[in-house]
């Protein structure tokens, strides 16, 4: 065998395939590795969006993934198809862990969406008349939220140990002898013409247009736990440096700025 003839193609070969590694924009050294984030439509994307184009000047490239759901965003992230999920609050994510035996965790908080009680008629959760209507949500989840945060108002007292799963047949103190109309959740922003206040959830606030400065009498605290959404990734990730950056770039005075300009008021940035 002539093996001159033989070590020249692999010599070419070999050469020329060094030239497209050193072409391969993806994997080269110059360009971040893309980071994968999962966000549903809406408010938690357009976060996201916003995050992403700070994480540029620190030399982080970042996709939004978007989903239509709240259950798809998680199974992506556990099974390793993205990064990180930012659109749910705690809760909801260690029930889904509790569900489907996965290991996510929260490595920050992004933004508050707080339930609160509306009204057109009056200025303080204080001054609601005796025999009042209020609306609140009819699914239970919601509805009880809602009398959670009536009784947190001080306005009524709730059976002890029912917690969000509260019914109006919990409700054991009711000085002003309030009435409870319970309506479909998207309903509630069009009822305020009809009751003295609704508690409504700040989605629905966001979609009627309502002013939380001017209706809003009384709001979810800062660390409500439902009110509180957070950025999320596999336990195995929780401690990857790249992405408490993502995490901290949530708090950024860029990304304050956007949810102050974008949402003026109806969603804040979380501590």
């Amino acid at each position: 065998m002539n093996f001159k003839k033989f070590l020249l193609p692999v010599a070419l070969l070999a050469a020329f395939s060094f030239a497209l590694a050193g072409c391969d924009g993806g994997s080269g050294s110059n360009q971040a590795k893309e980071i994968k984030i999962g966000a549903t439509a809406g408010p938690h994307a357009e976060v996201v969006e916003a995050v992403a184009k700070e994480a540029k000047k620190q030399n982080l490239n970042i996709k939004v993934v978007e989903f239509s759901d709240y259950i798809t965003p998680d199974k992506a992230l556990a099974s390793g198809d993205i990064d990180l999920v930012s659109y749910q609050h705690k809760p909801f994510m260690e029930n889904f862990n509790k569900q489907n035996k996965t290991n996510l965790v929260a490595i920050g908080n992004t933004i508050l969406m707080r339930m609160g009680i509306y009204s057109d008629k009056i200025k303080d959760i204080k001054d609601l008349p005796e025999g009042g209507i209020v609306a609140i949500p009819n699914d239970p989840t919601n509805g009880g939220r809602g009398l959670a945060l009536l009784q947190r108002a001080g306005v009524i007292k709730l059976k002890d140990g029912v917690g969000f799963k509260a019914t109006p047949a919990d409700v054991v103190d009711n000085p002003k002898h309030l009435q409870f109309k319970e309506l479909e959740a998207a309903q509630l922003p069009r009822s305020l013409t009809d009751v003295d206040a609704a508690v409504i959830t700040m989605n629905y606030v966001m979609s009627a247009g309502l002013d939380v400065k001017k209706q809003g009498i009384f709001l979810e605290p800062k660390d409500e736990p439902l009110a509180v959404m957070i950025l999320a990734v596999d336990g195995k990730n929780k401690d990857n440096p790249t992405y408490k950056k993502v995490a901290d770039i949530f708090h950024s005075d860029g990304v304050k700025q956007f949810i102050a300009e974008k949402y003026k008021g109806t969603i804040v940035p979380a501590e």
